[in-house]
């Protein structure tokens, strides 16, 4: 029977109860020892807005997760499915309402929506460094910036993911490994590939894994945004995506609205490329039946992007303590090796293999990630660093200027 509450409509016009645990105030939280904090987050209840668009991700939520934290915790695991920029809105409502108890505990957060909930003041922090998992198995270098910008303890490692591309080897000998080599294929096969439009999560990442290609690379963009450099290489940006826009599916007049929307053509194998910035989607596609069995995903020999994504809590969370527990455990090599499992997800662990124990490093390796999946070994050695978020923004602003309005 699975444990997570069903979530309605009228749960957003509902206070989170009180009165229920005590509370630490959050001044001191900083102060009190974490067996503290797991001893007065048990018998409540937690709320974790997050995106609710996998099925497998949501499945693996609401038993796993919702299992391990009521067996463990005795803590009630809500699972409330909403977008990041969705809940970031819900939450500058509150901020200006003065609403100091809202009923967002935790989110699943990243990049520029991240930046902008910091700026706003409207998360709790720092945190991240009072979870014990993070102190013992995380890099603390691998999670000091988001999408370049700082973190500084207002966010938990949550996962790792990179960018790939899809093709059927029942149709296609050898993908084109390179944007060069993309933009040529593009050409030679009109009408066999597009993307997502941006804001799309995927689209977007895919524009920026162009601009890097185009423009001389990532390490450029890394010390912050320069508007003066932007308006230098963006051009590159604009004149790749207007050259092979005619060339696209449907002639480049329409682009899929989302992720979902593309991963259905390729399904249909009306385009033959598809694209994901999960490693392990294609075969999470071929376990469901989705996908071909012919399936297998590759990468730009060029750059991969990568990032790490996070939980954090809002500045108004009703239960910061049970948040707490709930990142901390979402860490743990527990629920890391549970998520990197395909069958549940197979979201990479943000944990650092070097501060793993060899029992546990053993059953990291022991993952069969199925045949569609990429390795560590061939996916870290074209990783480079998602682009600061400004940056994002800008080329996000950008393509609707310059490319979808040309």
């Amino acid at each position: 029977m699975k444990r997570t509450l069903v979530i309605i409509a009228l749960y957003f016009t509902m206070t989170a109860p009180t009165g229920l645990y005590a509370q630490t105030a959050d001044a001191d939280l900083a102060k009190t020892p974490f067996s503290r904090i797991e001893e007065q987050a048990r018998g409540s209840q937690v709320s974790w807005y997050m995106f609710g668009g996998w099925a497998h991700v949501n499945t693996w939520v609401d038993t796993y997760v919702a299992g391990e934290m009521k067996t463990r915790y005795d803590i009630d695991l809500v699972r409330v499915p909403m977008d990041a920029g969705v809940f970031v809105n819900k939450l500058l409502n509150e901020k200006a309402a003065g609403k100091k108890k809202g009923n967002i505990d935790l989110l699943w957060i990243n990049g520029e929506n991240f930046k902008n909930a910091r700026e706003a003041g409207l998360l709790f922090g720092p945190f991240a460094q009072k979870l014990p998992n993070v102190q013992q198995v995380v890099d603390p270098d691998s999670i000091a910036f988001d999408f370049g910008f700082p973190v500084d303890g207002y966010e938990a490692p949550y996962g790792r993911a990179q960018f790939v591309f899809e093709y059927d080897t029942a149709q296609i000998a050898e993908p084109p490994t390179t944007m060069a080599a993309l933009k040529q294929w593009i050409h030679a096969n009109p009408g066999r590939f597009t993307y997502p439009q941006p804001p799309d999560f995927t689209g977007s990442a895919f524009i920026r894994q162009v601009f890097y290609a185009v423009t001389g690379g990532h390490a450029q963009y890394l010390a912050g945004w320069d508007p003066d450099l932007f308006a230098r290489k963006a051009p590159l940006l604009w004149q790749w995506l207007n050259d092979v826009e005619p060339y696209l599916w449907q002639k480049g007049r329409t682009y899929p609205q989302d992720s979902a929307f593309l991963d259905t053509l390729f399904s249909r194998g009306e385009v033959g490329l598809g694209m994901s910035y999960h490693p392990p989607h294609a075969q999470n596609k071929i376990i469901e039946g989705t996908y071909p069995e012919t399936v297998r995903t590759f990468v730009m020999q060029d750059g991969s992007i990568y990032n790490i994504h996070f939980t954090a809590i809002p500045f108004n969370s009703p239960n910061k303590s049970g948040a707490m527990v709930l990142a901390n455990f979402l860490i743990s090599v527990d629920a890391q090796l549970s998520k990197y499992r395909p069958e549940n997800w197979g979201d990479f662990p943000a944990l650092d293999p070097k501060r793993l124990s060899p029992q546990d490093k053993r059953r990291f390796q022991a993952v069969d990630l199925g045949p569609a999946t990429l390795g560590p070994e061939q996916l870290n050695p074209v990783a480079v660093p998602e682009i600061p978020a400004d940056y994002l923004e800008a080329i996000e602003q950008g393509w609707r200027d310059h490319v979808l309005n040309e």
